[in-house]
């Protein structure tokens, strides 16, 4: 494609932040390239990669300054986490936990969280579903229990587990329910589970994990409704916005990028490829410019509604209640709808092309499917926030 012709929906004018940041996947591309197959084949991503992702800071910038990390902008996560997904969407699902889970940094102690992220270098990742049990004793919680989609384990210290409070061995209730706490522990706590094997982000390395009663002390959990609303504020917050008003920016990012990668391939195949048959490339195919067009705007339209949102997420992190959390719901539910038809729609018109493993519209149609299934990205969004606009309640799910 002459690259003199303008490309107006590709180009929305990045900020300072997100150039400087968006450099460093630049930088790091040709290696993330080198092993992403490889990555693929034995179901988690290798250590020169992680290496260079952590060289570049590139798992640390959603963590607070103060402890060791970049803090940079929604919006300048989101646009790295897109980049990282056009390159290899394990990757960028990978550092999108990271960003997620280190979200929990403002929630932790300040001694606990300079510990786990500043003093360490490595990955902290881990299951926020409550699937455990944290029994309550002097000083702290007796864990145990099994945990899933532990992504970028093999390349973590620490581990978090989300786990229902229990007082002998009864489980603890609060005003909303069972008391839910996020407990921190070290990899040499837990026992991991080579159970990842799946349809797509099979880099990842996404195994379960158990822990078998292990102490951990309270200063190394987080009470799991105080993450509803936004962290105290105190001098090392970085962001005043709660953790599940935060954590789907992570995982539609991976969708949005995966989408622009196979836009971006699909566009290379219709210009090259002759069908079976025909006279011209697929590009002269009326139908497949009908189709080029709706899946680029479906990819622009996307950008845009995810980066007002994270502009609103913001400027109204802490104030914006249930009219922010429904937009953010709303939103990250329609890019992942809008990613999985242009996927659909790429995979299907290239044609025979896409059947083979070594098509990236096969690796991208799998991996899209599979990141559109974390909860953060569910359509059972649509439902709840149209009862929320039409009532007034909003709820996580019926």
């Amino acid at each position: 494609m002459d690259e003199a012709v303008p490309r107006l929906l590709d180009r929305v004018p990045p900020t300072g932040e997100i150039q400087e940041w968006s450099a460093k996947v630049d930088k790091i591309a040709p290696i993330i390239e080198q092993y992403r197959n490889d990555n693929e084949d034995r179901r988690v991503t290798s250590a020169d990669t992680l290496d260079a992702v952590r060289e570049v800071g590139l798992h640390r910038m959603w963590v607070s300054r103060e402890f060791g990390g970049g803090q940079v902008s929604i919006a300048t996560g989101s646009a790295v986490i897109q980049a990282l997904a056009r390159l290899d969407a394990s990757v960028a699902w990978q550092v999108g936990v990271q960003g997620a889970i280190g979200r929990l940094s403002d929630y932790l102690p300040e001694e606990t969280s300079r510990k786990l992220f500043a003093e360490s270098d490595k990955l902290v990742v881990g299951g926020v579903n409550p699937s455990g049990t944290a029994e309550a004793v002097e000083g702290g919680f007796r864990l145990n229990g099994k945990w899933s989609f532990a992504s970028g384990s093999a390349h973590a210290d620490w581990l978090v587990c989300a786990a229902r409070v229990t007082d002998d061995g009864e489980p603890r209730r609060g005003e909303a329910g069972p008391v839910i706490r996020m407990l921190f522990l070290p990899r040499s706590s837990v026992t991991f589970v080579d159970d990842w094997h799946t349809l797509g982000l099979r880099g990842t390395g996404s195994v379960s994990y158990l822990v078998d009663n292990v102490f951990v002390g309270e200063d190394h959990t987080v009470d799991g409704a105080a993450m509803h609303a936004p962290p105290l504020p105190r001098g090392s917050r970085a962001y005043g916005i709660s953790y599940y008003d935060f954590g789907p920016f992570t995982s539609s990012s991976t969708a949005l990028g995966i989408a622009q990668d196979a836009l971006h391939t699909f566009k290379d195949i219709a210009l090259r490829k002759t069908p079976t048959g025909g006279s011209g490339t697929l590009a002269g195919s009326h139908v497949v410019q009908d189709k080029l067009a709706r899946m680029e705007m479906a990819v622009h339209s996307s950008r845009l509604v995810l980066a007002h949102a994270a502009q609103q997420a913001t400027e109204h992190g802490a104030d914006g209640g249930d009219e922010l959390t429904s937009l953010i719901r709303l939103t990250v539910a329609t890019v992942a709808e809008n990613a999985c038809q242009v996927v659909d729609t790429a995979h299907q018109y290239a044609g025979t092309s896409s059947l083979y493993t070594t098509s990236r519209l096969e690796r991208n149609l799998r991996d899209v499917r599979s990141a559109v299934k974390h909860i953060t990205l569910s359509h059972s969004h649509f439902e709840m926030v149209g009862q929320y606009l039409l009532t007034g309640k909003l709820l996580m799910r019926r």
